[in-house]
């Protein structure tokens, strides 16, 4: 983090609660610096996906404001917020029958009319090759595998030029080596990066900066050594965190693992 110049997204004092009164999200502040890849992570119902909905500006915070690279992102009309920002959602489901192609153009409808036919037309080409599928263009969006479809769906967003690139859980449904791949790609894109992410062990790889949430409330953020420490990855998901030398590599191994006294059926 750079606290002496200009967030790339900053969150003051949000709030949120579900129209029972539930409270999701509970007076939450972080600051997100242009480039950092931050990895927000949280056992199910800790308010997750209803922070990064308020810090993308899909949903309203009860309370709080956030500011998009120094403007109030509430005042911004919908067009303007997808130029500068782009979300690829957990229900984004396609029709099966549209075209590769046209499903990533569908990044460009904030922008249309700005550029020539030639200019969009390198747009598209660019955000398809940049996920390795430009060779898939005319297959249908139905015909791709899970993990294709996860970095069609990256090639749309990035079709949209954002400045920020949100997350929600996007290595859903994939294999292992499909969930590493993927995040990979996002990590060298240079963009600046906000995701929802359900497997801890892709957390420490991946991320710059970790927000840990528990019960609708912050309650860790800093660069993966300081967020995860043991006694937060203890206390929040009930695991413990580990890291070893790796045996072949110069770099160390973090491995989360359950207690055996949760494999007893004991409480920690």
């Amino acid at each position: 983090m750079n606290p002496g110049g200009q967030a790339a997204l900053a969150g003051m004092s949000l709030s949120y609660r579900a129209r029972t009164g539930t409270v999701l999200v509970d007076d939450v502040s972080l600051r997100i610096d242009a480039g950092e890849r931050l990895a927000i992570i949280g056992p199910n119902g800790a308010g997750k996906t209803t922070l990064l909905r308020m810090l993308a500006g899909t949903l309203k915070p009860a309370a709080g404001s956030i500011c998009l690279f120094g403007a109030d992102i509430a005042r911004m009309r919908p067009v303007e917020r997808a130029r500068r920002v782009a979300v690829v959602g957990q229900t984004d489901q396609p029709d099966p029958r549209i075209t590769l192609w046209d499903y990533v153009g569908l990044g460009r409808v904030p922008h249309s009319g700005m550029l020539s036919r030639a200019e969009e037309w390198g747009i598209l080409r660019d955000a398809l090759a940049e996920v390795g599928l430009g060779d898939m263009r005319d297959r249908a969006v139905g015909t791709l595998s899970g993990g294709e479809r996860q970095r069609a769906q990256i090639a749309r967003a990035l079709a949209q030029q954002p400045r920020v690139l949100f997350l929600d859980e996007p290595t859903n449904h994939l294999d292992p080596r499909a969930r590493g791949a993927l995040l990979h790609l996002v990590a060298g894109l240079g963009l600046t990066v906000v995701a929802v992410l359900h497997d801890l062990a892709l957390v420490p790889s991946f991320a710059t900066e970790v927000a840990v949430m528990d019960g609708g409330r912050l309650v860790a953020h800093g660069p993966p050594d300081e967020a995860l420490k043991p006694s937060v990855v203890r206390s929040v998901f009930q695991v413990d965190v580990l890291r070893f030398p790796h045996p072949v590599e110069n770099r160390h191994l973090t491995v989360f693992d359950i207690p055996s006294n949760q494999n007893n059926g004991a409480k920690p």
